[in-house]
C-alpha cells in the first residue's frame, strides 16, 4: 500500500468547498472521483483542512492511500486529466505510511486580497475583494503586527466553528501594497472558523478610519465577535501553503 501526497491548487469560485458533501460540487470529492477513474479504486481523500465555499488554494495538501502501481511521475499528470481545468495538482510525491496531511499539519499561511482601486477589475473581479473608498494602509500595516502571538481569537470567529479552544499562534502577519492591491498574509498554527476573513474586516475597517490600530488589542481581549469587524467575502481569500 503506498501513501501518496497531492500539493493542489484550485479556483473555489464554482465548487462548495474542500468537504465531499452529496449532490453539492466540492474539490476533495472531484479529486477522489478522478483517483477511482484511474486506479479502479475508491480511496479516501485526507485534506489538511477545509476551505469553505468560494475560497481558493495555491498550495491545498492531501494525501491517500492506493495499491496502483501509477509511476509517481504520471500520478499527477494522469489525476488532471480527469478533473476540471479549475482544480490543478501541481505535484504527486510518494511518503511514508504514517504521514496524514491534517495531523503532521504545522503551519499554514493564507492570504487576503483586497482590491483598492476606485473602479475595481473586470477580469480579477472574482479572485479579490474590491473596496472603492481610499484605504490607510499605514495604520493598517500597524493594526496587523497586534494580531502576531498566542491569543485567544474568540472575537474573530463565526459561530459554527467545531474547535474546541479558540487560542491559536499567529507567527507571522504582514500586509503588504502592490499598486492598486493590499495583500494581507496571516501564518499561523492553525485558523477558526471565518478567522482570515474577520481579521482582514477588522484591518479594512481600520483602514476605513472606523477602528484604531491601537484597538486591536482590546478587540483580541474582549472575546467579543460584535467588537471586531465583518466577515469578508470568500472570494479574495488563499490557502497559500501549508507546513510540515
Amino acid at each position: 500500500m503506498r501513501n501518496i501526497k497531492l500539493t493542489i491548487e484550485y479556483d473555489g469560485k464554482e465548487f462548495n468547498g474542500w468537504q465531499k458533501q452529496p449532490n453539492k460540487l466540492n474539490i476533495q470529492g472531484e479529486i477522489e472521483r478522478a483517483i477511482e477513474e484511474i486506479t479502479g479504486e475508491q480511496v479516501d481523500l485526507y485534506g489538511s483542512g477545509r476551505t469553505d465555499a468560494g475560497v481558493h488554494s495555491l498550495g491545498q495538501v492531501a494525501n491517500f492511500k492506493t495499491n496502483s502501481k501509477l509511476p509517481i511521475e504520471k500520478v499527477a499528470i494522469a489525476i488532471n486529466s480527469k478533473l476540471k481545468k479549475s482544480i490543478r495538482i501541481k505535484k504527486a510525491e510518494e511518503v511514508s505510511e504514517n504521514f496524514h496531511s491534517r495531523y503532521n499539519c504545522h503551519k499554514k499561511k493564507y492570504r487576503y486580497i483586497i482590491n483598492n482601486s476606485s473602479q475595481g477589475s473586470a477580469i480579477y473581479r472574482g479572485l479579490e475583494y474590491h473596496v472603492s473608498q481610499k484605504l490607510n494602509v499605514e495604520e493598517m500595516k500597524k493594526a496587523i503586527k497586534f494580531f502576531e502571538g498566542e491569543h485567544d481569537f474568540k472575537a474573530f470567529k463565526s459561530s459554527g466553528t467545531s474547535s474546541k479552544s479558540s487560542v491559536r499562534t499567529i507567527y507571522n502577519a504582514e500586509l503588504k501594497q502592490n499598486g492598486e492591491r493590499i495583500i494581507i498574509e496571516l501564518t499561523g498554527n492553525g485558523f477558526l472558523y471565518n478567522m482570515v476573513r474577520i481579521i482582514s474586516g477588522t484591518l479594512l475597517e481600520v483602514g476605513l478610519g472606523n477602528i484604531k490600530a491601537e484597538d486591536i488589542p482590546n478587540i483580541i481581549e474582549s472575546k467579543d465577535r460584535k467588537m471586531a469587524g465583518k466577515t469578508l467575502p470568500p472570494h479574495g481569500l488563499y490557502l497559500v501553503e501549508v507546513m510540515y
